[in-house]
């Protein structure tokens, strides 16, 4: 490779201060300094002026630098993708010897590790024919290289350090070159941050990054008061690819630009409290004013009561058989129906039954309804999962307003054994009552596990049922389709007095 520096800006005395390009990729760098202390614009200067002679992959957290696509040519690519498929599009990535931004941002932290861990790992994982020089930058690298365990799990932290370790130490041999940036040095993993044998250290303030900052250079305690009186833009550079002795850097101009930037003020809009309180208080023409019903799919005529009385009055079996059972007495829609929800009644009262499978209770409750001479084809097993899930939840299919009936008629396009779990959030909302939390909707479901209610409620929403937010103290509040009857904040977590099996996710 021919040997390039590249430029950074100027020194203190106003001479060129230049980075080796080659020693960079054999040597690694780090770079510390505060939020604002410019080490986003630093990190953007290298880029740019290596950005025609080396190959480049830039794990960018915020969407900083895909403007880096319309300037010097790099493909951006969304990380919005399951873990095999950024794996295979980093191996292409080598092959091709493209230059990429991979763009995080809009996700959580913990499914930004994962998704860099697998792009990482698939740079690290390419067959040995494409080991060609790569420099890749990872900004913000305390988010996928934490120095302690933080809110993220434990997985999903231990796939990105191994992945950033790798880059680190093992990444040279397979052509890959780490730049990494961080705002705090105490929060980077120090196994990844010690790898680095270049460094450009911006303003910092507190004493443990200080410290932190002053043993990788080899400065006492006393010069590492000097970097909080570094400003934007400042760095002291040292390491084989920049200077032998610690050396004050200005970093020059770039050619482009984040999304973000130093906040500047501006003048405050004048109008007066009632103007300010009618624009907050009033939905813009932009803004959706009520959650439109999805379109209803057709679905097959369902039996009336009546219907299923004259087939359960009729010949219960072929002629040839064997042998029949004994008819029924004659009974009335309105008996019939009490005697079934009496039924339901004695199975529910057992304490297990809300946990029961429905095809065990099923086959209870034929039973019953042949002690009581009702029939066995009473209920089908699809309509005795609607009136058991009904049970479940607490909640009738009875009404006496439209809005009722129709969410009613709307629960209908659910599985059985969801119907009920809908009118609960349903009956809930009407009132105005806490939504309910995931025990109750699991419990309502016929499951121990409070996660099988937060599934209930994401299958829900994804069809249009209904649309699930949390206000600002983490509460669920569910609007339902339709009506709009919204519920009030309800907790998500189980209520306590629960059994430690019923809390289990």
């Amino acid at each position: 490779m021919t040997k390039v520096a590249v430029d950074l800006g100027t020194t203190a005395t106003g001479e060129p201060a230049e980075m080796d390009l080659e020693e960079l990729l054999s040597t690694r760098l780090l770079v510390q300094g505060n939020s604002g202390s410019g080490k986003s614009h630093l990190f953007r200067r290298i880029l740019e002026q290596s950005a025609g002679f080396v190959q480049q992959a830039i794990i960018d957290p915020e969407g900083d630098f895909v403007s880096f696509s319309e300037r010097f040519g790099h493909v951006v690519v969304d990380a919005d993708r399951t873990p095999a498929e950024l794996g295979r599009i980093a191996a292409r990535i080598r092959q091709h010897r493209a230059s990429v931004v991979l763009n995080l941002e809009g996700l959580d932290a913990e499914v930004q590790m994962s998704c860099a861990a697998a792009f990482l790992n698939g740079l690290f994982d390419a067959d040995r024919h494409y080991w060609f020089p790569m420099l890749i930058a990872v900004d913000e690298a305390q988010i996928f290289a934490p120095s302690m365990a933080g809110e993220v799990a434990d997985e999903a932290r231990r796939i990105s350090l191994g992945a950033m370790t790798n880059l680190m130490c093992r990444g040279r041999k397979r052509g890959l070159a780490g730049m990494i940036a961080t705002q705090r040095l105490a929060k980077l993993a120090k196994n990844v941050a010690a790898e680095a044998s270049n460094f450009l250290m911006g303003r910092t303030f507190l004493d443990i990054d200080m410290a932190r900052a002053a043993d990788l250079l080899g400065m006492d305690r006393r010069q590492a008061e000097r970097f909080r009186d570094l400003q934007p833009g400042h760095f002291v550079a040292l390491g084989p690819a920049l200077s032998r002795r610690p050396l004050p850097v200005r970093i020059g101009s770039v050619e482009t630009a984040g999304r973000s930037g130093r906040p500047v003020l501006m003048a405050l809009p004048e109008a007066s409290p009632e103007a300010m309180a009618d624009l907050i208080f009033t939905a813009g023409a932009d803004e959706p004013v009520a959650l439109p019903p999805p379109p209803r799919a057709p679905r097959e005529p369902v039996v009336s009561t009546h219907e299923l009385l004259e087939r359960v009055a009729g010949p219960r079996m072929a002629a040839g058989a064997a042998e029949a059972e004994p008819e029924a007495d004659p009974i009335d829609a309105e008996e019939l129906e009490q005697q079934i929800d009496e039924i339901i009644g004695e199975l529910m009262s057992a304490p297990d039954a809300a946990f029961r499978p429905a095809p065990v209770l099923y086959q209870d409750f034929l039973v019953h309804c042949r002690l009581k001479r009702l029939g066995r084809t009473t209920l089908d097993m699809a309509a005795f999962r609607r009136r058991l899930g009904l049970a479940r939840a607490g909640v009738g299919e009875g009404g006496a307003d439209e809005a009722w009936a129709e969410v009613v008629a709307r629960s209908e396009e659910l599985p059985e054994d969801m119907q009920g779990v809908f009118l609960l959030i349903a009956k809930a909302a009407r009132g105005g009552e806490p939504c309910p939390d995931d025990a109750t909707l699991a419990r309502a479901y016929g499951s121990h596990s409070p996660s099988r209610g937060r599934f209930l409620l994401t299958y829900m929403a994804e069809r249009g049922f209904i649309a699930s937010e949390t206000d600002f103290r983490g509460n669920r509040v569910v609007t339902v389709a339709g009506p709009n009857w919204r519920t009030g904040p309800g907790v998500s977590k189980p209520t306590p007095g629960m059994t430690p099996r019923m809390r289990r996710a």
